[in-house]
């Protein structure tokens, strides 16, 4: 019983595979690494550095939560809100994991109308 009990703690203490930090497409002229960690129940990404032309710069956005209260809907869905720095505006998100790479959407509309990019794991 002992170990079944073990073996339940253990699974339930794994961590989600989009866990970890990955790299946004350029938008608006920059990129960011958003590091994807528990918050509650969900997860939540929070940007840990901004890139433009000339490289690595310290943005005002970087300490700020881009990726909010994502719930696992299962075979890798999420489901949740995103914020987009540029606008200030935070949208109905939806991500997909595939592998290394992590596609991001950001909802309008019932989640009709889509604006999406691709993230990269970050090694």
């Amino acid at each position: 019983m002992a170990v079944a009990a073990g073996l339940v703690f253990a699974q339930g203490a794994r961590a989600d595979p989009v866990e970890g930090t990955w790299q946004t497409q350029v938008d608006d002229g920059a990129f960011a690494h958003v590091a994807m960690a528990p918050c509650g129940p969900a997860l939540c990404g929070t940007i840990t550095r901004t890139f433009n032309a000339q490289g690595e710069y310290r943005s005002p956005n970087v300490g700020k939560v881009i990726v909010r209260d994502m719930m696992p809907k299962g075979q890798g869905h999420y489901e949740g809100r995103v914020w987009r720095p540029s606008n200030d505006k935070v949208y109905v998100g939806k991500m997909d994991l595939d592998g290394e790479w992590l596609k991001m959407r950001g909802c309008v509309a019932g989640g009709l109308i889509c604006s999406s990019q691709t993230w990269a794991r970050v090694r």
